[in-house]
Parts: structure tokens; sequence; C-alpha cells
């Protein structure tokens, strides 16, 4: 039985002190739990789980939205604009990638990409932290591929919101705000809504 523990205190102590990257993450989950966003642990977990699934870093950061086939690209920008407003955002800027009309099936045919903002919103999240500025302004990226489907792209917000130390009230119901628009508005311009 000694020998057991002992193996096992062994096997313990060399995790920890080997510079092991998960044993280093989880002690400093447990120990610093306390100070973060109650959402911060379960928005870390999905964002590793998401990545140990498919390998791709980028696609657990987004949230994607398939768009109808009966729609055409210049009636999502419509849907896209109209929809903007009404979650009292605004469009920044607007940029046609580009469009490749020989484009394979699996390869991206044309892209076009939005970035909204609220400037009021955007003023409050910069003064609070200048880093907020890399999540700004808002984005939703449309891709069609060779075979016709189409998709809407926008970052989840949800680390940015929850993965640190709690947001103040006003600021965590300013960033729910933006959160809704960011997923509502991509989502109901994929079936065309106004």
């Amino acid at each position: 039985m000694k020998k057991i523990i002992l193996g096992i205190t062994s096997l313990f102590v060399m995790m920890a002190f080997s510079g092991c990257a998960t044993t280093h993450m989880g002690w400093t989950a447990v120990t610093q739990q306390y100070k973060l966003d109650d959402g911060a642990m379960e928005a870390y977990d999905d964002l590793f789980s998401e990545v140990a699934k498919n390998g791709d870093p980028a696609k657990a950061m987004m949230k994607e939205y398939k768009v109808s086939d009966k729609i055409s690209a210049d009636e999502v920008k419509a849907s896209i604009y109209s929809l903007t407003e009404e979650y009292n955002m605004r469009i920044t800027n607007y940029v046609k990638m580009f469009t490749k009309e020989d484009a394979k099936p699996n390869e991206v045919k044309e892209a076009r990409i939005y970035s909204l903002c609220s400037l009021y919103i955007a003023k409050k999240f910069l003064n609070y932290s200048r880093y907020f500025g890399g999540f700004m302004p808002c984005r939703i990226m449309y891709l069609k591929y060779g075979n016709g489907d189409a998709y809407l792209i926008t970052m989840d917000l949800t680390l940015a919101i929850h993965g640190g130390f709690p947001l103040p009230d006003d600021m965590l119901t300013l960033a729910s705000d933006v959160n809704k628009a960011m997923i509502e508005i991509p989502q109901r311009a994929a079936k065309g809504d106004f």
C-alpha cells in the first residue's frame, strides 16, 4: 500500500513540477475560479471541447448560420442592413472581398464582410479595457461556395463577456445586447428576415 501511495504521489509531483500545461491550467482554474465570472469555466470548457473535436481553433471561436438556398447574396445584404438598425447597431463598413466565377464545389466563390458597431457601447468598453478594441467592430462574414452553399459567420462573444473577471452590471447588460444582436442578425439574415 505504501508503494502505491508513494507511486501516485511521485506521479503527481512529477506532473505538477514538470511544466505540464494541463496540470497548470487545472491548478489555476481551481485556485482562481472564485475571482472569475460564473460562466468562465463552462465557456473555456466549450472552447477546448470544440478544438479537441475538430482541431480548428477558429471554428471553436465562431458561430455559423447556413443561408437558405432561396436567398441571394444581395438579399442577405439588404437583410443585414435592415436588421442592424433594429438592434441599435450601425454598419461601419462593408467590403465585397472577391468573387471567383469558376470556383470548385468546395472552394469559396464569394466573400463579403459586414462590420457592425454601437459607438456608445464601443466607447464604454474601450474605457474599461483597450484590449476590447480587438473585438471591434463586430463582423459578419458571408461566404458562398462553388457548390452553392452559403454561410454567415460571426465571432462567438461568450469568452469576451464571461471569460474573465465579472463585468460591471451595466457593462454586462450592454455586452449581452451586442451578443444578442450578433447572434440574431446573422441567424435571421440567413433566412431572409427583415
